[in-house]
């Protein structure tokens, strides 16, 4: 199937020439039908299946037409760093159709926000914190939205969102087009799909099996001789890029710091960052500089980086559905990746979680294997 299939308006369809897209992935495949003709829609997808696209394709279709310089399609999404990812993929994809898309999140500058809004805009996405900030003092008025996207639901979920989110739902129409898109569906994001969503399609796209273009290895480690076995791993030659992934922001700071002393090129990307720091990390990780970012899980979503030959789960996720949503930061775009998981003996309850998920038992790797797993994943 092509893009072409899809009929969009040509300025939109050279959009995506321009940037190499032929084919939909089978989220987009699903969902954008659906979504052009006016129907609510429930995806879920794991992350890196490109559903970005799958909504902001076809809100750029149907926003072609009509009134312009005010809000008519607004995106809430749970970290600043998707928010952005989102904002500039709309602002690739609506180049020639004029138009326009603002981002809205805390850390910056509030003012500079509300001029954008001033400046009008049919799109805005939003973080539910600021938004609602804004909202508030009447800087942003919500009662022309005619599209309403929630992208990662349960993410939003994990970070306390939830009442934000019904606050935002009683500011805009009733009449609208809701889409909610999730990597998981816990209870209370069941519920408030059900209560926002008239009617819907349902798209579900394998979302919580990781992704078949993934190596996935796993090595039996002491607490204590994490941080040796990762410097270790890092000296091979086969790992280009890498994302270290560590529970807490205190340890992706010092980890950081570690690597940084033996030479590797490492920063972090963590919640005590200011917005401007995170912004220099994550660009930083994109051009090069770094080829090593320990993060915390607020990177799980939200970070887009092409190439990605690894991720390094230094500390066990807390559920499969993480591991998934990690792991996905590698694999991306028809490539393959790998993933390496240090495992405690306190991890054991963890590992058989991933057992199931992953569908087969988990083989361990030793140390003094290390060269040929690299360059088996390679």
């Amino acid at each position: 199937m092509s893009f072409t299939e899809f009929q969009f308006h040509p300025q939109i369809q050279n959009a995506l020439d321009n940037s190499g897209y032929v084919s939909p992935s089978p989220i987009q495949k699903k969902s954008i039908p659906p979504v052009l003709a006016g129907r609510d829609l429930l995806g879920l997808a794991q992350t890196g299946t490109g559903k970005t696209a799958a909504f902001v394709l076809p809100i750029l279709q149907r926003l072609h037409s009509g009134p312009k310089g005010k809000v008519r399609a607004l995106i809430i999404a749970p970290t600043r760093e998707l928010a952005e990812q989102t904002h500039n993929y709309i602002g690739k994809m609506a180049k020639q159709t004029h138009l326009r898309s603002i981002v809205i999140y805390g850390g910056v500058s509030k003012q500079s926000q509300i001029n954008k809004i001033r400046n009008g805009a049919e799109i805005v996405v939003a973080c539910p914190g600021r938004l609602l900030d804004l909202v508030n003092t009447k800087a942003i008025n919500l009662s022309t939205v005619e599209m309403l996207i929630l992208d990662e639901a349960d993410h939003m979920f994990d970070h306390g969102f939830l009442p934000d989110i019904r606050r935002i739902l009683s500011k805009v129409p009733r009449k609208r087009q809701t889409l909610v898109f999730s990597a998981t569906m816990p209870k209370e994001i069941r519920s408030l799909a059900e209560d926002i969503l008239s009617e819907p399609v349902t798209v579900q796209i394998n979302h919580t099996k990781p992704m078949a273009s993934i190596s996935h290895s796993f090595y039996q480690v002491e607490q204590r001789n994490k941080s040796n076995l990762l410097k270790k791993i890092l000296r091979q030659k086969e790992i280009t890029t890498a994302i270290v992934f560590t529970k807490t922001k205190h340890k992706a700071k010092n980890l950081a710091y570690q690597l940084q002393k033996t030479g590797c090129k490492a920063t972090s990307l963590q919640g005590n960052l200011s917005q401007q720091k995170r912004q220099l990390a994550l660009e930083g990780f994109k051009n090069g500089t770094y080829n090593v970012l320990v993060a915390t899980d607020i990177a799980a979503r939200g970070i887009d980086v092409s190439g990605i030959s690894h991720v390094i789960n230094f500390d066990m996720p807390a559920t499969p559905e993480t591991y998934t949503h990690r792991t996905g930061r590698t694999g991306r775009a028809s490539c393959t990746g790998a993933a390496f998981t240090f495992a405690t003996p306190d991890d054991y309850k963890m590992t058989r979680a991933l057992e199931r998920s992953l569908g087969k038992k988990l083989v361990y790797k030793k140390e003094s294997n290390l060269r040929a797993v690299a360059r088996q994943a390679a």
